[in-house]
């Protein structure tokens, strides 16, 4: 099975130069927790939640002043639209993270696949909790 056939294709992303403020709106809006932050729809790093309460909300910074990128997780893990779904479990065993970005062949982004969709649509549940006690660990 392709991560084309379990990824998530409604995904919303954001752009460095936008305000946490602009970010959590954005969350609260769709009910989401992590933004992919974008140029020209090739990633750059993740915004989740926690990053706007750990990093600024808890460091004093002003959330209409301050920027996703001052913020945001560097170093995203992606994986390839036409690779197995299994590989997109291992990756997340490796990093042990709970979603992983797709990009296609021009590395823009298409969709986010997360432990929830290879755990539900998987035929091999191993692969799946197998990647999930590493992620736990």
């Amino acid at each position: 099975m392709h991560v084309s056939q379990v990824m998530s294709t409604t995904i919303h992303s954001i752009g460095p130069d936008s305000t946490l403020a602009e970010a959590a709106r954005l969350m609260a809006d769709h009910d989401i927790g992590i933004l992919p932050v974008v140029t020209s729809k090739e990633p750059l790093g993740m915004l989740t939640d926690r990053d706007i309460v750990v990093r600024a909300v808890g460091e004093g910074r002003d959330p209409s002043q301050t920027q996703v990128r001052d913020v945001m997780t560097l170093g995203v893990a992606t994986v390839a639209d036409y690779q197995n779904a299994e590989d997109a479990a291992r990756l997340m065993s490796e990093q042990q993270v709970r979603r992983v970005l797709v990009v296609d062949r021009d590395n823009c982004c298409v969709g986010i696949v997360s432990l929830g969709d290879l755990a539900v649509r998987m035929e091999n549940e191993e692969v799946s909790a197998d990647a999930l006690e590493k992620i736990s660990e």
